[in-house]
Order: structure tokens, then C-alpha cells, then sequence
């Protein structure tokens, strides 16, 4: 889907103001459409304190490899739960930082879980259709972290309205930060991870 400014096509010479007008409506409309394209981008978010941690809504999808997971799979660990689809901007945009942390941290009591959201993005009929998307992109990019196919109950468990939505989750299974609708800043995720991880 392609976004297209407005153009304006004078059926005459039109005067100065016409063209300061025409002109001002063009540089709005490019102003209100930027963000909508590429959503916010580096964006840094603070652990939740943990007292007011909630639990992660608990689910059961499978991975591109047909095994099921659960996110109670991975009590005693650091989770980064990635929501994205293939044909999201923002979501593409952090794909490597993700990849650079779970090569840093797999070995340290974290993992990356990322869920396709290419059923309903995309509206796709199934799962088969949406792997025939995701497969090829996981090799593309080098995807290193395991991922899951999403569906409808997942998206309306963790009230999924924008994407790319990324969660940190503790090792008691708790939200602890949340990215939504923003392209998040590795560093600053990374730094939550190190604080994560370093919890009792």
C-alpha cells in the first residue's frame, strides 16, 4: 500500500495566494502523513517498578518449526515479545537490533519471541498463507529468534491496536516495559534487558 501526496492540478493560473495555499496544504499533508508511515522512532521507556508489574496475557501459538510454545515456557527468563508483520515499516526497523540483542543475551537468561501478525495486518485467509509470507523473510533478514504465528485471540489478549508493540517481560512472567506503536531504541532496550535480568 503506497501513500501518495496530494497533488493539485489548476485548471488556470491561479494567483499567489492560491499557490500559497496549495502549497501549505501539501506541506501539512505530508506532515500528518510522515508519522502514520514511520511511527515514532527511538524511543527510550523506563522498567515498571515492580509491584505494579501485571501478568503477560498467557497463550499458545506455533513456531515456524510446528512445535507450540507458551509464553509460562519461559518462567525464570527474560523475554522481548515482539508483535510485527513483514509489511509494517516500523516493525521491519527494529528487526536487526533484535536480532544483535538475542545474539548478546541467549546465553544470559534472555530470549526473543517474535509474533507475525500477518493474518490480520494483511488480512490473509491462515497461517499457511501468512508462513508463506514469514519464512522467506525470516531468511532474508537471518531471523536468529524463535517465531511464532499470531492470531486474533493473542492480538485481543494484549489489546494489539498499532504495531510494532514490543513487551519486556521478567522472569516471573510480568510486564515490565512496554514499547507500542514505536520503533524502540536498542540501547535502551538493552539496558532494560541488563536491569531485567540482573532481578532476583
Amino acid at each position: 500500500m503506497q501513500n501518495k501526496a496530494p497533488s493539485f492540478t489548476p485548471k488556470r493560473a491561479g494567483s499567489k495566494l492560491e499557490h500559497k495555499i496549495a502549497g501549505f496544504v501539501m506541506v501539512f499533508g505530508w506532515i500528518c502523513i510522515t508519522p502514520a508511515l514511520f511511527g515514532q522512532q527511538d524511543v527510550h521507556a523506563a522498567l515498571i517498578s515492580s509491584a505494579n508489574r501485571k501478568p503477560a496475557p498467557a497463550f499458545q501459538l506455533v513456531t515456524d518449526s510446528g512445535g507450540k510454545i507458551r509464553i509460562s515456557d519461559y518462567r525464570g527468563k527474560v523475554v522481548l515479545l515482539n508483535f510485527w508483520a513483514t509489511e509494517c515499516g516500523g516493525c521491519v526497523l527494529e528487526i536487526p537490533s533484535f536480532i544483535e540483542i538475542e545474539k548478546a543475551y541467549k546465553d544470559k537468561g534472555f530470549t526473543a519471541i517474535g509474533v507475525s501478525m500477518d493474518i490480520l495486518y494483511e488480512s490473509l485467509k491462515d497461517g499457511n498463507e501468512a508462513w508463506g509470507r514469514v519464512r522467506p523473510f525470516m531468511a532474508k533478514h537471518g531471523i536468529n529468534y524463535t517465531i511464532a504465528m499470531g492470531d486474533d485471540a493473542i492480538s485481543k489478549a494484549y489489546a494489539l491496536n498499532a504495531f510494532p508493540a514490543t513487551y519486556l517481560i521478567d522472569k516471573s512472567g510480568r510486564i515490565a516495559v512496554a514499547y507500542v506503536g514505536m520503533v524502540v531504541n536498542k540501547d535502551n532496550v538493552a539496558t532494560n534487558i541488563k536491569n531485567l535480568l540482573s532481578e532476583q
